[in-house]
């Protein structure tokens, strides 16, 4: 969001801020839960054109260097796996399996978290069917 400053400044008095790494500034709402900096962050599949992805000029929070430019392809958004808070691969939903493209090899601990998010998600999604999961290339 742009523009925004005066209407922060008018809040300031009411939220408590802090730095990131970079220095840039952050608002947050004093009661406001927030997780000690050691907790792990579990695996997410975000679908195609998340507003993650899309809402920030600077996506360095999410997306390593390593991985910038893998997400999308010209105006296609591909739908995305965190893995810590970061982008570490791409995935879709086949007729038959969830395929996962990770960017780089999981350990076989990080895997068994992967895929046990995607049992969650698929039978959130789709309680009636069965799907596999496998490693596979999603982009095209």
């Amino acid at each position: 969001l742009t523009r925004l400053r005066t209407a922060f400044e008018r809040l300031r008095p009411r939220l408590v801020t802090f730095r990131t790494p970079e220095g840039t500034e952050l608002f947050d709402l004093p009661d406001a839960p927030r997780p000690a900096p050691d907790t792990p962050a579990p695996p997410r599949f975000l679908p195609e054109y998340d507003n993650l992805l899309l809402s920030h000029a600077d996506r360095t929070r999410v997306v390593p260097a390593a991985h910038r430019g893998l997400t999308r392809k010209g105006n296609v958004a591909y739908s995305v796996l965190l893995v810590d808070g970061f982008v570490a691969g791409l995935w879709r939903l086949g007729d038959d399996a969830l395929v996962i493209e990770p960017f780089g090899t999981f350990t076989r601990t990080r895997w068994a978290e992967v895929t046990a998010e995607a049992e969650r998600m698929l039978a959130t999604m789709h309680p009636e069917r069965t799907y596999g999961i496998r490693s596979g290339t999603v982009r095209s």
